[in-house]
């Protein structure tokens, strides 16, 4: 069997919301004669599952189970090992290979006769998708545009069948070029021949900074060196969750790799060339690391700079310079303060603004802020304080029977406060208990957010339900449609995110949209949606009850249209022509219809209701009561879908507006591509299909159930009843762990209203 030309090795842990535009940036390379070895470091999120599954559909990619975690470095080695392509080449899971990048690479590998080390430019991206070139173009755009003078040394005997390397001018050393020392040393931007590779026993470091050791050992080492002028990888900085990223004293390891490179280059034959170059990128990278607030801490920047002076002063070659500002740490200090100080006019010329634009009630609310939290009391809020709804409500009941120390307060806008139910503490937004409760709340669970102004403190605990599993676009990916993000302000919404504490999940493909658009730290949930445990804990009573409140009669299938919102629309108008579908579904039918909460009152609906051809149920509190009582759901492109698949009853989609939508919005899901687990049941683009898809009995046929089940299973698998309890004990309680799902075979779903009305029948008759 052939050996692939390439192995992609790619270490992947907690970057689930990236992870599928990686593999799938290498897969879908034109150049197909690859390996794809995908490394699951024990990843605590979908990770390896999303591994796994790609590895299911191409052969191509081979997934490692590592059976501990090691980090990125050691998680590379064990890929490396396993590989079997001529060159190596490694990918982190956040970043993807930009398309025709390994054509380009091959193309450059075989005009340079198999160098030992091939290096490309890159461009680095951030959570705004703003890219920037890499700083390395000008060095590979001379390396690869001009030859070098001058003798070549003897090509090894791995290498000589890739031809007479000795006369060639496209290849170069280290000591021939030593600007090569200046591209940035990372595993991502370069090939290495796998004989090289295993030859010299290369392998990166444990630990933070894994990667400098061995991109500049291989580098001081290789005998033929090529460059490619093509930008072939796009790198992502995260805002959370990486080494980078995170502060602490960890960043002291980069001190130590520079100190072993740099007494390293020194015993180099051509250490009179190297050194300087190699210094000077020590120096410079240091530097950058200690002034980065993100990463050192200021309690340990003085050891920072006493470790990164003492290694620059011990290796300093001969007539170089010490940088600015390792004399001393107070004079690092003076050189950063005065360039503090003009930030810190700026930043008090900010503040005096705030403070005249803030009213009493603002000034109040930052006097609660210095006194102590109250660690039994809880804030809840849902859909901007409309009331006691969603998962928040779920969360508060279940808090009140398993903890009941706890003391739940909601808070609600002036206008919603008489839909608050009788025994249930709650505060009016704006008033001084508000900003009190606000400030000195131990825990706060909303579904959005509680609005401005609002500064979580430290101990404060923040738990971000949502309020469904995302379809069309959220967050940070709105960025990319500008009909549906017009008045969003992102770096308002990332101030939001970075608030959260827990974020809960209610299946896999929510937690990678979110990873992805709230990018953050905080720690992902996958406990279900509290608001969907109803669904399993509904009795035949409490729906026979619900369709009798509801005025829908006995035996009738009762059809629940939940039209979803349009931004892009001024029309309130539903999208079905209700008239004339009412009419078309003829007797035995009751269109039950939930206008979106974005939407105020809806003439046309309030005729339609005073002429009996509908219930107009828009104002119904909660919609999980009218998803039990109705015996199919007529939607478009609501998220109210994912909730209603719990209960295994048939989904009807209109479609006529897809593509519109799609364009216009973004979505993640394919709801009319026919494929198990992107279609949730029959798909109609009219009032006529509609009514077809229900009088034919489609709607509820064997291939609409199985379109169903498949739909069920992607979407609700954490669903079982629970989801309440495992965020009161993980979250309020401080459990360590999650109650695990109940298999699905043990899960008891609310009976249909058939099956409910069935029971009272036999209740009725005595049996």
């Amino acid at each position: 069997m052939a050996m692939p030309r390439f192995s992609v090795i790619v270490p992947a842990r907690s970057v689930q919301g990236f992870l599928r535009g990686c593999l799938s940036s290498v897969l879908d390379q034109p150049f197909g004669d690859l390996e794809l070895i995908a490394v699951d470091d024990c990843s605590t999120d979908e990770g390896g599952a999303i591994i796994d599954e790609y590895a299911g559909r191409d052969p191509r990619l081979v997934g490692l189970h590592l059976a501990r975690p090691g980090g990125a470095g050691p998680a590379r080695n064990a890929g490396a090992a396993r590989a079997q392509g001529d060159y190596l080449l490694f990918l982190d899971g956040d970043d993807t290979l930009a398309p025709d990048a390994l054509a380009a690479i091959d193309k450059r590998l075989r005009a340079t006769g198999a160098p030992d080390i091939l290096l490309w430019d890159h461009a680095r991206t951030d959570v705004w998708e703003r890219v920037r070139p890499s700083g390395d173009g000008e060095f590979l755009e001379r390396a690869t545009a001009h030859t070098t003078p001058g003798p070549r040394k003897a090509v090894p005997r791995t290498a000589k069948a890739a031809g007479p390397a000795a006369a060639r001018t496209d290849v170069f050393t280290a000591a021939e070029r030593p600007g090569v020392l200046g591209v940035l040393p990372a595993a991502w931007n370069r090939a290495v021949r796998r004989d090289v590779w295993r030859a010299r026993a290369l392998a990166f470091a444990d630990g933070p900074y894994e990667d400098l050791p061995v991109a500049f050992g291989m580098l001081l080492d290789a005998e033929r060196i090529a460059t490619l002028d093509r930008i072939c990888v796009t790198w992502r900085r995260r805002r959370r969750g990486s080494a980078s990223t995170t502060p602490g004293r960890h960043h002291l390891v980069a001190v130590d790799r520079y100190d072993e490179l740099l007494h390293r280059v020194a015993r180099h034959p051509d250490a009179a060339v190297l050194a300087p170059v190699l210094y000077d990128r020590a120096a410079r990278h240091l530097l950058a690391i200690l002034a980065d607030g993100a990463r050192v801490p200021p309690a340990d920047r003085a050891d920072f700079h006493r470790a990164a002076a003492g290694t620059l002063r011990r290796h300093r070659p001969s007539g170089v310079p010490l940088p600015a500002g390792l004399g001393s740490y107070g004079g690092y200090r003076s050189l950063r303060g005065a360039d503090a100080l003009r930030r810190g006019a700026a930043e008090q010329l900010r503040t005096r603004r705030e403070a005249a634009a803030r009213t009493a009630s603002e000034r109040y609310y930052r006097l609660q802020l210095r006194r102590p939290l109250d660690d039994n009391l809880v804030l809840y809020g849902a859909y901007g304080n409309r009331g006691v709804h969603c998962s928040p409500a779920a969360v508060y009941r279940k808090a009140r029977e398993t903890a009941p120390h706890l003391h739940g307060v909601w808070a609600v806008n002036a206008r919603d406060r008489d839909e608050v139910p009788a025994g249930v503490d709650h505060v009016v937004t704006g008033s001084r208990r508000y900003w009190e409760v606000l400030a000195r709340a131990k825990y706060l669970v909303h579904n959005a957010d509680f609005g401005r102004p609002f500064h979580k403190r430290p101990d404060q605990i923040f738990l971000q339900t949502h309020h469904g599993t995302p379809l069309k676009a959220m967050g940070m990916d709105l960025r990319r449609y500008p009909a549906a993000a017009a008045g969003v302000s992102f770096t308002r919404l990332l101030d939001h995110a970075d608030q959260w504490d827990y974020n809960l999940s209610a299946n896999p493909h929510s937690s990678e949209v979110w990873e992805r658009a709230y990018p953050s730290g905080y720690e992902t949930l996958p406990t279900g949606y509290p608001r969907n445990d109803a669904y399993f804990t509904a009795t035949a009573d409490d729906i026979r009850a619900l369709r009798a409140r509801l005025g829908i009669q006995p035996g009738t299938t009762a059809v629940l249209y939940t039209p979803t919102h349009r931004g892009y629309l001024r029309d309130v108008t539903p999208p079905l022509d209700l008239e004339r579908l009412s009419r078309d579904l003829g007797a035995g039918y009751q269109l039950l219809v939930r206008a979106h909460p974005l939407y105020g009152p809806n003439a046309g609906l309030a005729a339609l209701r005073d002429a009996g051809r509908i219930l107009d149920v828009s104002r119904h509190l909660r919609v999980e009561e009218l998803c039990l009582a109705s015996d199919a759901l007529l939607c478009d492109f609501s998220s109210l879908l994912f909730d209603y698949a719990c209960l295994d009853r048939p989904i009807v989609v209109h479609s006529a507006d897809w593509e519109t939508f799609r364009r216009a919005r973004g979505v993640y899901v394919d709801l009319l591509s026919g494929e198990p687990g992107d279609t949730p049941g029959v798909v109609a683009d009219d009032e006529y299909a509609v009514a077809d898809a229900f009088r034919s009995g489609r709607w509820d046929a064997p291939h609409a159930a199985g379109m169903r089940a498949a739909f069920r299973e992607r979407f609700c698998p954490y669903d079982d009843g629970q989801a309440a309890e495992r965020v009161v004990r993980r979250v309020l309680l401080g459990d360590d762990e999650l109650l695990p799902p109940l298999p699905a075979s043990e899960r008891t779903v609310a009976p249909t209203p058939r099956e409910a009305e069935e029971r009272g029948r036999l209740l009725g008759a005595g049996v």
